[in-house]
């Protein structure tokens, strides 16, 4: 079982915020391509970086703790590391500005701008639960 471990860690971050999507309705995997070209530039850095490191002989996986299978050098989880924790980050993210609308977080449209997956901001729209459970 131990070889399962990252795997493991992986799938509980994913459980742990997956509340986020099913009751706060951050629509964070309905809008998966915005969510996939989010996490292109690190995802793509980290892959990079990792990938060098390990052929440098600077940095190494402790195989004991993974399935074994490996893609470009890195081990499978490494490769889901970069899509599930900024996955993880954007929906607590996300959830944040549904149930903090008045936090600026730096990329809210101008007044009359379209948000960026095109649908107009409205109170209406917002989850009952996100309208419930907001903290002040």
């Amino acid at each position: 079982m131990r070889h399962l471990s990252y795997l493991a860690l992986l799938a509980a971050c994913l459980l742990g915020t997956a509340p986020l999507e099913l009751w706060l309705g951050v629509r964070v995997y309905r809008r998966w391509r915005l969510l996939l070209l989010s996490l292109l530039p690190g995802g793509l850095v980290g892959i990079g970086w990792d990938s060098y490191a390990v052929y440098a002989g600077q940095w190494h996986f402790d195989y004991r703790y993974l399935l074994g299978i490996r893609l470009a050098r890195l081990p499978l989880e490494e490769w889901l590391f970069f899509l599930v924790i900024p996955t993880c980050a954007v929906l607590t993210l996300e959830a944040v500005r549904r149930c903090r609308p008045d936090w600026m977080i730096g990329d809210e449209p101008a007044d009359g701008d379209e948000t960026a997956d095109g649908d107009e901001p409205a109170e209406a729209d917002r989850p009952l639960a996100a309208k419930r459970w907001r903290l002040r």
